[in-house]
C-alpha cells in the first residue's frame, strides 16, 4: 500500500519541499520511499526516520527514492524528506508516516494468509478438489507452502512438514563448472520458513474445525500438536482444548498385557502425567531432537518435534516462539519394546521461558515434572523460584558447552533444594545414547511415582487463572456443548435410551422395511389373492405409520432438531460435540460388553447369555446417524398425514436442514445399516432440497469404496479426500454414508462437475451379519446399489484370505454385471492393501492373472444366476485391464502402533490412486449426473434391489427419459425420410402418369426403360436416407449429454429399424411405381384409340363444315344440328370396333392366394382345394370348433379360466377382416383399375396380423378359411371395380360424352366465332383445375401428418398411450373404456381421427397448407404460359403441348380433357394465352373459396396419403400386445428385440374370470410375474407354468414389476369404478376388489399414469 504525504503550504521565498511523497513495500523491518523532485536545482535529499520523537535513522541520498531497513516490527515511524539545493539552501521537510508490519502480519503476507487471519479457513475450502490437490507441482513461492502442507497433511503424509521453495543453489545443481566460492555460498537459514511458523500461522488462520482436523491428522503422523498457541502480535496465547478434543488414542499398559485388553480414550479427558521440556536462555543441546530420541526406540526413530537438524528446522522462528506443543507416549504392552510402561504426555515449549513466563507458569502448574534445558544459569534463574509450581523441576545442562558454569549450577540447585536426581548433565565423555538413557530413566521414574495426573480438559481452569484463552470458551461452542450434553446427559443404558428417545427407528422401522420388501417379493403370499395380499400389506404399513405418528416427538429429538436449526458455526459445533459425546458413551458400553463377552466365552455352556451379549454388542452403537435416522422417520411418518395437517406442515423444513448439513460437508446416511433399507422419500427430499440450494451448479460424480469389513475402507477414503468417515474402535460403518466435496473452478473443466459425492459402505461379509440367513442377499443389495450409483468403484481387497476374497469378488462382479445389463458403465479400481515391496507391481503379475481368472469365473457364475450367459469374462462386463486396474498400497502404519506414524508409502500410494481416480473421472464418456438424476438412480436402483430379480425388475426414469428422447429423435428422422419419399413418389408418379402424353419429358419412349431408371433413382434416394439415419444414430450416441449411454443396448434395435424402414419403403415405392406404370400402359392403348377416333370425327366435322359452306345458304342451328347428328351416327358406325376384354380378377386372386399358402406346405393347398373362391366371403365369417377332441378342449379352456378359444379366434378374425375391408375401400374410392399388388397387400396384412397374435394358436384351418373368406369377398369387389373402370373408359362412351363439345365446336367454326376466352375457360376448368386439385390432395396428407407430429402426444408410442389413457380418464365413460380394451386398434384409429379433426377444425392450418400448394401450382402454370409464349409456334396445339411439357413434372393433365379441349379449336395463340392467365387467376380464387368451405372430414377422404392410417401405423409400432393383459407394446422402432409396455392392467378387464366363482380376477401380470403363481394358455398347452418363468414361453416380452406400488393405480381405479359394468358386459360376476383400490381417487389415478409413463 502506498501512503501519500500531505504537503505543508510554504512561502514563495523558501525552496519548495519534495512533493508526492509515498511509502511502499512495507515489511516488518523495512520500507521504501519515493517522491517527486521540487522546483529548482536539487543537490541531495535528507531523509529522517523518527519514532516517538527520537531519530532512528538519518540518510542523505541524491536520488528521489530510498529504502530503510533495520526497523522494528509493528512500530509507527515519522518520515521527513528535505531538499538540499545547490545554493546551500534547505527546504522544509515533506512529512508522512508509516507503520511497519508486525512479524505476524509480515509472515501471513509471505504465506498468502493475511485475509484468513479474520476470515478463517474452513474445512469446505481446504477439502475441495482443486488443481494443486491432484498435481505434483512443487511450491514456487512462500504463498504456496500452506496449501502444500495442508494437501499432504490431509492425506496424513508424514513428509507434510518438509515443504519449502527450491533455492537458487538447488536449481543450479549439476553445474559442470568448478566454482568453489559458489559452493560455500550455501542457503542461509533466513531464506526459508520454519515449519513451526507455517503450522502456527495455519492454526491462527483456521476455524475450530480445521484446527481440530489438522491436530487429528498431525497426531496420526505422530507430529506434536499445539497445546498453547501464541499470537505474537497480541502476546496472548490460547489453550487448544477444542483442537485436541477429537484425538482418540489406544494403548495397552503393562497391567493389561496378559489379558490383551486395551484402553481407548480421548486425550483431552485422559488423566496422564505430563512432562514438560523448556529452555532457559541459550542452550547448545537441541531440546526437540533429544525429545524425539527420548520417545523413539532404537528400531523406530521418528521426528515428533521439529528440530534444527530437520529440513528448514534451523530457519529462524518468526511467530512460533511461545508455542507449547504436546505429544504422547503410549505403551503397547510389550516390555521389550515399551520405553515407558505407562502412558505419558510430553510438552515442549518453544523459545526462552524468560520471554514466555505465562506459558512456563502454565506448564509448571499442569505438569508432573518440568525439565529445564540450559547452558548458563544467570539472573534469569529466579524465574525458576518465583513459580507457585506443583511440578518437580529438573535441570538439564550441557557440560560440554563453553558457557557452562558449575558454580552457577550449584548455586541454583541449592536455592531450589535439588538433589542429584533432579540434575542431568551431558558430561564431556558422554555420547547421545547414554545421555538419552539417563533422561529416560529419570522420566520413567517420574511417571511411575508421580501422583500429578491431569487431563487437558482440567487444564482449562488453570489457563483461565493465568489469563490464557481457551478455544472452547467462545459462545457458539459453549451453547452447542450445553445442547449436546442435554441430549446425552440421561444416557445410562443405550438400548433403553434408543427405545425411549428414538422409538420410530426401532422395531417399527424394521417391520416397515420387511413389509416393503415383501410387497416387492411376495414370498409369503401363499395361495392368497395377490392383489388382496398386496392391499393387506399396504394396510399394515399404514397402521405402522399411524403407530409412528402416535408417538410424540421425544425430548432428545426436540433438542436435536432445535440445535441443528441454529446458525452455521453453532450447528457444526453441536454436531461435533454430540458425535464425540456419543462416541464416548458407545466406547464405554462396548468396552464393558467386550469384557463380559470374554468372561462368558470361557464357559461355553452360557450360549444364550453369549448370544444376548452379542446382540447388545450389535445394538450398543449410538451415533449422530441414529438421530438423523429418527428425523427421517419422523418426516416420512408425517407424509402419511393429510397435507393440511399442522404436524405435517411443521416438519416440512427438515429435509432442507439436512441438505444444508450435507452441503457443509457432514456425512448423511444413505442406507440404514440396521434395517437394511433406504428411507427413500426422506433421502430424495433431502437431495431435492440440496439441488435447490446449489442449482444450477448441481452436477456430481460419485466415488465409492467396497470391501471386507475392517480392511480400512473408511481410512482409505479419509486419506484420499481428507474427510472424516467414522473409523473409531468398535464403530464399523453400518449401511452406507454419502458426503459431498466441492470441486474448485480450476478442476471443473476437467471433471465437468461441481461436486464429488463420496460413498462409504459397511464391510461386506461382516461378522455381525454373518449369523443372519440373508447376509449374502444384504451384501448383494448394498453392492448393487453403490456400484450403480458410482462413477468409479474402489474395491478394497486383501490377498491373505482367498476364500473371503472369492466371496467379495462374487458380490462385486454380480453388481457390475447388473449395471451393464441396465445400461450403466461404472469403472472400477482394485486396491490391494498391505503390499509394501517396491517391486510389488511386477511380483504380483501372477496374482493379477489369478485375480482376472477368478473375476472371469465369478462373471460366468453371476451371468448364470442372472440368465445373461453371453457374458463369459469380466471384460465382457466392463472395461478392465489387469495392469491399470490394480493398485498396491503398503500398510497404514510404519511400525508398531500405538506409537507408529502413518506410513509415508501408504499416503503416497493413496495419493497416486486419487490422481488416477480423478483422471478416470475426467475421461468419462458420459456427462455427470445432476443431483436430481442421482436421486432418480437411488430410487430406481433400490426399488430394483428390493426385488429378487434385479435386472428383470429394474426401472429407471432416467433410462426411460433417455429412451423417450431417442425414440423422439428416431421418429423425427423416420418422418423426414418418409416425407422425402412421399414427395419423391408424388413427382415420380406424375412423370409416369404423363408418360406417353404431350406432357412427357422423358427421352425414352419405352415405359419399361423409364420405370427401370425411376427404380434406380428411387434406390439411390432410399440409400441416401438410410445412410443419413444411420449416421444420425451414430452421431446421437457419440454425444455426452442426455445420458445416451443408458440406452446403448437399444442402438442395434434402432439401426435394424432404420434398415427395416428402408426395406419397407423400397417395397412400397417399387409397388407404387409399378402399379402407376401398369395403369399408364393400359391407358396408353385406350388413349391411342380415343385419339384415333377423335381425329376421324374431327376430319368428318371439318368435311361437314365445308359442305355446309358450299351450299351458300344461311343455315339455322336446327339444320346444323340435323346435319351434325347425321354425320355423327354415320361416322360412329364406320369406326373400327374395339372391345376391351375384362380380366378374370377372381382367377388372379386365387393364384396369389395359392402362391401365398403353398409356401406353408401341401396340407394348406389341400384345404384350399376343398372350396372354390367364388363360394367364399358370401356370408359373415364365423369360426366354429369341429371334432370331438376340439370340443373337449373347448370345454377345458372354460374350466381353466382362459379366454374362450373360439371367441379369441373370432375376435382376431373380425379385426383382420376390418383392416382388410378398409384397404379395399380405400382402393375402390380411387376408381382406378384393379392391380395384382392390391391382393398381395391384403395377403401381407393378414400374415402380419396373424404373426402379431402368435400367443393364440390359430391353426391351419383357421388361417386357410380366413384367407379364403377375405380373398373371396375382395375378388368380387375388385372384379366389379375393374369392370366399372373398363366401362368408364370405353372409347365409344368417351366419344359420346364429347358429342356436345364436337357439336359446339362445329357451330363455332362454321360461324367463325372467336373461341379464345371460351377455350381458355374450358382448358382451365377441365384440364388445370382437376390437376391442381389432384396436386393439393397428393401433397396435403404429409403436411397434416407433419403438423400432427409437432404435438407431443404423437412424438412416441409411450406418449400416445399416455394421452389416450388420460383422455379416457377425463371422459370417465365406461363405453369408451370397453371399446379401448376390446377393440384397441379400432379405438386408437378413431381417437387419432378425432384428434386430426379437432386440430384442423378451424380450417386455418389446412388452408395455409392448401394455399401454399395452390400458389405453387399457379406459379408453375404462369411460368409455363410465359415459357410457351416464347416458343414461336403460331399453332395453338403446339402452344398447349409446350405448356403441358413445362408442367409435366408437377401436374397430371387429364388426356381425355385435353383431347376434348383440342377438338375443333381455332383460337388465336396470343389471345388464348392472355385469357388463360386471367382464367388461372379466377381458378385460384375459386379453389381457395372451395377449400375454405370444405370440411376437414371431406378433405381427409380425398387425400392420397391418409394421415389417420400413417399416424396409426407409425404409433402402433409392432402391434404386439401383452400375452396376459393385452396392453399394447410401446417399444420404439419396429425391429426391437423385446416388447414391453409401461402400464399393465388387471386381467379381469380382459375378460379373465375365476372358473369356480365366475368372478372377474383382479390379478395384474406385473405383480404375478414376481409371485409363485401359475398360468395356463395355448402356448403352455394348458399345463400350469410359473409366472416367474414366463420368459420361457414368451421370450420376446419383458414384463417388469411396477415401478412402484402406486404405478398401477390407474387401472385399479378403473376396475374399482366400473367393476359391475365390466362384469355385466362380460357375463361374469363382479370382482372382489381389494379395499385399497376403492380408496384410490381420480387424482391419484392420474398421478400413477404420469409415474408409469415418466411424465414430469
Amino acid at each position: 500500500m502506498e501512503i501519500e504525504a500531505q504537503q505543508p503550504r510554504c512561502l514563495s521565498s523558501q525552496p519548495s519541499p519534495p512533493v508526492q511523497i509515498a511509502v511502499y513495500q512495507v515489511s516488518s523491518d523495512s520500507l521504501s520511499l519515493r517522491w517527486d523532485p521540487p522546483a529548482g536545482e536539487v543537490e541531495s535529499y535528507v531523509v529522517t526516520c523518527c519514532t516517538e520523537g527520537e531519530i532512528v535513522q538519518e540518510t542523505t541520498t541524491d536520488t528521489n527514492n530510498l529504502s530503510l531497513s533495520g526497523l522494528s516490527p509493528g512500530e509507527s515511524y515519522s518520515l521527513q524528506v528535505s531538499a538540499q539545493l545547490r545554493n546551500g539552501r534547505k527546504s522544509k521537510p515533506a512529512v508522512t508516516s508509516a507503520h511497519t508490519k508486525t512479524n505476524l502480519e509480515s509472515l501471513l503476507e509471505d504465506l498468502g494468509l493475511e485475509q484468513h487471519y479474520k476470515e478463517k479457513l474452513s474445512l469446505s475450502t481446504i477439502l475441495q478438489i482443486e488443481e494443486k490437490t491432484i498435481t505434483d507441482n512443487t511450491a514456487k513461492c512462500n504463498s504456496d507452502l500452506p496449501g502444500y502442507f495442508l494437501k499432504k497433511l490431509m492425506m496424513v503424509n508424514v513428509t507434510a512438514r518438509n515443504v519449502k521453495c527450491p533455492s537458487a543453489s538447488e536449481s543450479n545443481f549439476g553445474d559442470p563448472l568448478l566454482d568453489l566460492d559458489n559452493l560455500i555460498k550455501s542457503r542461509t537459514s533466513a531464506d526459508t520458513l520454519n515449519p513451526l511458523d507455517i503450522i502456527t500461522a495455519l492454526f491462527l488462520c483456521s476455524d475450530g474445525f480445521v484446527q481440530q482436523e489438522m491436530a487429528l491428522k498431525m497426531s496420526m503422523c505422530q507430529f506434536s500438536v499445539p497445546l498453547l498457541l501464541p499470537d505474537c502480535d497480541t502476546k496472548q496465547c490460547t489453550l487448544m482444548l477444542w483442537a485436541l478434543r477429537d484425538i482418540v488414542k489406544k494403548h495397552r499398559p503393562q497391567s493389561l498385557s496378559e489379558s490383551k485388553g486395551f484402553i481407548e480414550d480421548r486425550v483431552v479427558v485422559s488423566e496422564l502425567p505430563m512432562i514438560s521440556f523448556v529452555r532457559l536462555g541459550e542452550c547448545s543441546l537441541s531440546k526437540s531432537e533429544i525429545l524425539n530420541k527420548l520417545l523413539s526406540n532404537s528400531q523406530q526413530y521418528h521426528d515428533t518435534f521439529v528440530h534444527s537438524n530437520m529440513e528448514c528446522g534451523d530457519s529462524p522462528r518468526r511467530i512460533s516462539n511461545g508455542l507449547a506443543e504436546i505429544s504422547w507416549y503410549l505403551p503397547c504392552g510389550n516390555k521389550n519394546m515399551d520405553i515407558f510402561s505407562e502412558p505419558v504426555a510430553v510438552a515442549n515449549l518453544r523459545g526462552d521461558i524468560a520471554s514466555f513466563e505465562t506459558q512456563f507458569s502454565f506448564l509448571c502448574q499442569t505438569s508432573a515434572a518440568v525439565f529445564v534445558f540450559f547452558d548458563s544459569l544467570n539472573s534469569d534463574y529466579e524465574l525458576l523460584m518465583n513459580q507457585q509450581h506443583k511440578a518437580e523441576i529438573f535441570l538439564v545442562g550441557n557440560h560440554q558447552s563453553n558457557c557452562f558454569s558449575m558454580d552457577g549450577l550449584k548455586k541454583v540447585a541449592n536455592k531450589l533444594s535439588l538433589t542429584n536426581n533432579n540434575i542431568l548433565l551431558k558430561s564431556k565423555n558422554m555420547n547421545d545414547a547414554d545421555f538419552i538413557k539417563n533422561l529416560r530413566r529419570t522420566v520413567s521414574n517420574v511417571v511411575e511415582n508421580s501422583n500429578m495426573k491431569m487431563g487437558i480438559e482440567q487444564m482449562a481452569d488453570i489457563a483461565h487463572e493465568l489469563g490464557i484463552w481457551v478455544d472452547e470458551d467462545c459462545q457458539e461452542c459453549q451453547t452447542a456443548k450445553n445442547n449436546a450434553d442435554a441430549i446425552t446427559a440421561e444416557t445410562q443404558d443405550i438400548l433403553k435410551y434408543k427405545d425411549a428417545q428414538l422409538p420410530l427407528q426401532g422395531q417399527i422401522w424394521k417391520e416397515l422395511s420387511r413389509l416393503e420388501k415383501e410387497e416387492f417379493r411376495l414370498r409369503k403370499a401363499g395361495s392368497e389373492n395377490i392383489e388382496k395380499y398386496k392391499s393387506d400389506l399396504q394396510i399394515e404399513k399404514e397402521k405402522l405409520r399411524k403407530k409412528q405418528n402416535s408417538h410424540d416427538m421425544s425430548t432428545a429429538m426436540t433438542c436435536f432438531i432445535q440445535a441443528i436449526s441454529s446458525p452455521g458455526t453453532e450447528r457444526s459445533y453441536f454436531l461435533k460435540w454430540l458425535r464425540m459425546n456419543l462416541d464416548n458413551l458407545s466406547r464405554e458400553k462396548l468396552s464393558d460388553l467386550r469384557e463380559q463377552y470374554k468372561k462368558k466365552n470361557q464357559h461355553s455352556e452360557n450360549k444364550e447369555e453369549i448370544k444376548e451379549i452379542d446382540r447388545q454388542l450389535s445394538n450398543s452403537s449410538l451415533g449422530t446417524e441414529h438421530f438423523f435416522r429418527e428425523m427421517g422417520q419422523i418426516y416420512e411418518a408425517s407424509l402419511s398425514l393429510p397435507e393440511d395437517n399442522p404436524s405435517r406442515q411443521q416438519l416440512q423444513h427438515l429435509p432442507k436442514l439436512c441438505a444444508g448439513l450435507l452441503l457443509d460437508g457432514f456425512p448423511l446416511e444413505l442406507v440404514d445399516g440396521d434395517a437394511s433399507n433406504i428411507p427413500l422419500r426422506w433421502v430424495s427430499d433431502v437431495l431435492s432440497q440440496l439441488n435447490d440450494l446449489v442449482s444450477p451448479k448441481n452436477k456430481i460424480l460419485v466415488v465409492t469404496v467396497l470391501g471386507v469389513q475392517s480392511t480400512g475402507k473408511s481410512t482409505l477414503l479419509n486419506t484420499m479426500f481428507g474427510v472424516q468417515f467414522a473409523v473409531s474402535s468398535g464403530r464399523c460403518t453400518r449401511g452406507a454414508f454419502m458426503l459431498l466435496i466441492r470441486v474448485n473452478d480450476d478442476v471443473k473443466n476437467i471433471l465437468k462437475c461441481d461436486y464429488m459425492m463420496i460413498i462409504d459402505t459397511e464391510g461386506l461379509k461382516s461378522p455381525e451379519l454373518a449369523q443372519l440367513d440373508n447376509s449374502y442377499e444384504h451384501d448383494n443389495e448394498l453392492a448393487t446399489l453403490v456400484v450403480g450409483l458410482s462413477d468409479i468403484t474402489i474395491i478394497n481387497i486383501a490377498m491373505e484370505n482367498s476364500t473371503e476374497m472369492k466371496d467379495i469378488l462374487q458380490i462385486v462382479v454380480h453388481a457390475f454385471l447388473r449395471m451393464k445389463e441396465v445400461g450403466k458403465k461404472p469403472k472400477c479400481q482394485f486396491v490391494h492393501q498391505n503390499v509394501s515391496d517396491v517391486s510389488a507391481h511386477d511380483k504380483n503379475l501372477r496374482d493379477r492373472k489369478l485375480l482376472l481368472q477368478q473375476l472371469n469365473e465369478m462373471t460366468q457364475a453371476a451371468a448364470k444366476m442372472e440368465k445373461r450367459e453371453e457374458n463369459k469374462s469380466f471384460t465382457d462386463v466392463m472395461e478392465y485391464s489387469p495392469d491399470t486396474g490394480n493398485w498396491y498400497v503398503p500398510g497404514l502404519w510404519n511400525g508398531n502402533p500405538p506409537m507408529a506414524p502413518v506410513n509415508a508409502g501408504y499416503s503416497e500410494a493413496v495419493y497416486e490412486l486419487k490422481k488416477n481416480v480423478v483422471q478416470m473421472l475426467g475421461s468419462c464418456e458420459s456427462s455427470a449426473n445432476n443431483i436430481l438424476e442421482f436421486t432418480e438412480w437411488v430410487k430406481s436402483l433400490w426399488n430394483a434391489v428390493k426385488h429378487e430379480n434385479f435386472i428383470f425388475s429394474f426401472r429407471n426414469s432416467l433410462v426411460a427419459d433417455a429412451y423417450m428422447r431417442l425414440c423422439t429423435e428416431f421418429n423425427k428422422w423416420e418422418w423426414e425420410f418418409k416425407k422425402e419419399m412421399y414427395t419423391w413418389v408424388t413427382a415420380a408418379e406424375t412423370r409416369i402418369s404423363n408418360f406417353g402424353t404431350v406432357a412427357r419429358k422423358s427421352e425414352t419412349s419405352n415405359m419399361s426403360d423409364f420405370l427401370t431408371s425411376l427404380k434406380s433413382e428411387a434406390c439411390v434416394v432410399l440409400s441416401k436416407w438410410e445412410t443419413k439415419i444411420l449416421e444420425n444414430l451414430a452421431k446421437y450416441f457419440k454425444q455426452t449429454e442426455g445420458h445416451v449411454y443408458l440406452v446403448e443396448a437399444y442402438r442395434e434395435d434402432f439401426a435394424n429399424s432404420a434398415k427395416s424402414l428402408r426395406r419397407e419403403m423400397e417395397k412400397s415405392v417399387i409397388n407404387q411405381l409399378t402399379t402407376t406404370a401398369d395403369f399408364r400402359e393400359g391407358m396408353t392403348k385406350l388413349d391411342r384409340i380415343k385419339e384415333k377416333h377423335t381425329k376421324q370425327l374431327e376430319e368428318r366435322v371439318h368435311g361437314l363444315i365445308e359442305e355446309c359452306r358450299k351450299k351458300q345458304v344461311r343455315m339455322t342451328d336446327k339444320e346444323l344440328d340435323e346435319e351434325f347428328d347425321q354425320m355423327w351416327n354415320k361416322t360412329l358406325n364406320e369406326l373400327s370396333p374395339f372391345e376391351q376384354k375384362a380380366t378374370d380378377v377372381i382367377a388372379n386372386v386365387s393364384y396369389y392366394l395359392r402362391t401365398n399358402l403353398s409356401q406353408r406346405g401341401s396340407h394348406f393347398c389341400d384345404l384350399l382345394s376343398q372350396k372354390s373362391l367364388q363360394e367364399c366371403g358370401l356370408e359373415p365369417f364365423t369360426y366354429t370348433v369341429e371334432g370331438f377332441f376340439k370340443q373337449c378342449k373347448h370345454k377345458l379352456t372354460k374350466l381353466l379360466q382362459i379366454k374362450d378359444c373360439v371367441a379369441a379366434l373370432q375376435n382376431i378374425a373380425d379385426h383382420i377382416i376390418t383392416d382388410c375391408t378398409q384397404i379395399m375401400t380405400e382402393k375402390m374410392e380411387r376408381k382406378n383399375n384393379y392391380h395384382d399388388t392390391y391382393i398381395q397387400e391384403i395377403l401381407r396384412t393378414i400374415d402380419e396380423r396373424l404373426q402379431n397374435n402368435q400367443n393364440v394358436k390359430t391353426g391351419i384351418k383357421f388361417e386357410v378359411y380366413l384367407k379364403q373368406h377375405i380373398c373371396g369377398f375382395a375378388a368380387r369387389q375388385f372384379q366389379k371395380m375393374h369392370e366399372d373402370f373398363l366401362r368408364d373408359n370405353d372409347p365409344y362412351r368417351c366419344l359420346n360424352q364429347n358429342k356436345e363439345k364436337f357439336r359446339a365446336g362445329f357451330k363455332d367454326v362454321f360461324h367463325e366465332r372467336d373461341q379464345c376466352q371460351k377455350k381458355a375457360e374450358e382448358f382451365t376448368q377441365r384440364c388445370l383445375r382437376s390437376a391442381v386439385e389432384d396436386f393439393v390432395n397428393r401433397s396435403l396428407g404429409p403436411d397434416i401428418i407433419g403438423e400432427m407430429l409437432t404435438s407431443e402426444q404423437f412424438n412416441t408410442r409411450m406418449f400416445l398411450q399416455y394421452s389416450i389413457l388420460l383422455d379416457l380418464l377425463s371422459k370417465h365413460d365406461f363405453k369408451n373404456y370397453l371399446s379401448y380394451i376390446c377393440s384397441y386398434e379400432e379405438y386408437v384409429k378413431k381417437w387419432i381421427f378425432e384428434q386430426i379433426v379437432d386440430r384442423f377444425s378451424n380450417h386455418s392450418k389446412t388452408f395455409e397448407f392448401e394455399d401454399r400448394h395452390v400458389l405453387s401450382s399457379i406459379n408453375s402454370i404462369n411460368n409455363a404460359i410465359n415459357k410457351a409464349k416464347t416458343e414461336k409456334s403460331g399453332n395453338l396445339k403446339t402452344f398447349v403441348e409446350h405448356f403441358c411439357q413445362e408442367l409435366g413434372d408437377k401436374l397430371v393433365i387429364s388426356q381425355d380433357a385435353l383431347g376434348a379441349f383440342l377438338i375443333l379449336n381455332n383460337a388465336d395463340q396470343e389471345q388464348f394465352a392472355h385469357w388463360l392467365s386471367e382464367c388461372v387467376k379466377d381458378m385460384a380464387q375459386t379453389l381457395r373459396k372451395q377449400f375454405k368451405e370444405t370440411t376437414i372430414q371431406m378433405k381427409l377422404k380425398a387425400l392420397h396419403v391418409n394421415p389417420q392410417n400413417e399416424l396409426f401405423t407409425r404409433l402402433i409400432g409392432c402391434g404386439q400386445q401383452c400375452p396376459f393383459c393385452k396392453a399394447p407394446c410401446e417399444a420404439g422402432g419396429k425391429e426391437h428385440a423385446e416388447h414391453w409396455t409401461s402400464l399393465h392392467r388387471p386381467e379381469g378387464l380382459g375378460k379373465y374370470r375365476s372358473h369356480s366363482s365366475k368372478k372377474l380376477v383382479t390379478g395384474i401380470c406385473s405383480s404375478r410375474v414376481i409371485s409363485d403363481r401359475y398360468f395356463h394358455c395355448y402356448a403352455t398347452k394348458y399345463a400350469s407354468y410359473p409366472y416367474k418363468r414366463y420368459k420361457d414361453i414368451f421370450p420376446d416380452w419383458k414384463i417388469p414389476p411396477d415401478a412402484s406400488l402406486q404405478a398401477s393405480d390407474y387401472w385399479k381405479y378403473i376396475m374399482a369404478t366400473f367393476n359391475r359394468e365390466f362384469a355385466k358386459k362380460y357375463n361374469a360376476e363382479p370382482a372382489d376388489v381389494p379395499e385399497t383400490w376403492k380408496n384410490i381417487t381420480c387424482k391419484q389415478a392420474e398421478a400413477s399414469l404420469k409415474e408409469s409413463f415418466n411424465i414430469k
